[in-house]
């Protein structure tokens, strides 16, 4: 499948219903996500960087990409490319990662509206939405579909502002997002606005809300379209590590057995020369 049909196939999916988004990091996480029947996956900016041994945002844009790179060869499937903050300021900077993303024959990616500045992590909204439509025309001149996923981060950076989450939502909605995004919205009745404020754009929710988890079904109720897990499957395989490591060097060999055998990752994997 070649870069155009699976991004013809990731933009039908936002098109009706709701569907699960997980995010892999490395091409093994891909192929399994493929072989538990996943419809597409995204890249997770915390998995990347951790895969590297490094923190989270200590990724630049070229190994962003040759981390998606690796996920498109592995799979299939649909990938779309968490692309934090576009890797820069201006507006300019946003359109040059949404080319990059393009040409390297992503699906989709995501921008945030974030500054990296913790005096100041959010853009003034005017310049936010200024990058959001800079990353637009950038998307519309790839000649292919691409959906270009706007992201309204006050809740993952200390400003739990609903009103001006939802004001942001709108505006990257009207200069032409395809998708609208707010991390961690605090329960089921902001969902609802968001989703509420942006129709019929589609909305992506960040398994959640923050109040508590509630089944795929009960965001789909809601008129969510997309679900992913950002850094979380990333997590709980790194979290699992740690604890197994640790039962070892404590000399809990026998916590080891509870480990699953390797046959259903075997049969997740490819062979020689696939």
């Amino acid at each position: 499948m070649n870069a155009a049909e699976r991004a013809e196939r990731f933009a039908a999916l936002h098109a009706s219903g709701c569907f699960a988004l997980p995010n892999a990091w490395d091409a093994g996480s891909a192929r399994i996500m493929e072989h538990a029947g996943a419809v597409a996956i995204a890249t997770t900016s915390a998995g990347i960087a951790w895969q590297l041994g490094r923190r989270d945002y200590a990724v630049n844009l070229a190994e962003s990409l040759d981390n998606a790179r690796v996920l498109m060869a592995a799979t299939d499937l649909p990938v779309s490319a968490d692309l934090e903050d576009g890797f820069g300021a201006s507006p300019e900077d946003c359109a040059s990662t949404v080319r990059a993303a393009g040409e390297a024959g992503l699906a989709g990616c995501t921008i945030e509206d974030t500054t990296r500045d913790a005096a100041s992590p959010i853009h003034d909204f005017d310049h936010a939405v200024a990058r959001i439509r800079a990353a637009v025309q950038a998307a519309r001149a790839l000649g292919r579909p691409f959906v270009l996923t706007a992201r309204a981060e006050n809740f993952l950076n200390g400003r739990p502002d609903l009103d001006d989450t939802i004001r942001r939502l709108v505006a990257f909605a009207e200069v032409g997002a395809d998708c609208l995004y707010a991390p961690f919205l605090p329960d089921m009745d902001a969902i609802r606005q968001a989703v509420t404020a942006v129709a019929p754009k589609p909305v992506n929710v960040l398994a959640g809300p923050r109040s508590g988890y509630v089944p795929l079904a009960v965001l789909a109720d809601a008129g969510v379209r997309r679900v992913s897990a950002g850094g979380l499957l990333a997590r709980a395989a790194y979290a699992h590590t740690i604890e197994m490591t640790r039962a070892m060097l404590a000399g809990d060999l026998p916590r080891l057995a509870s480990v699953p055998p390797g046959a259903e990752l075997n049969a997740a994997m490819r062979g020689k020369g696939d």
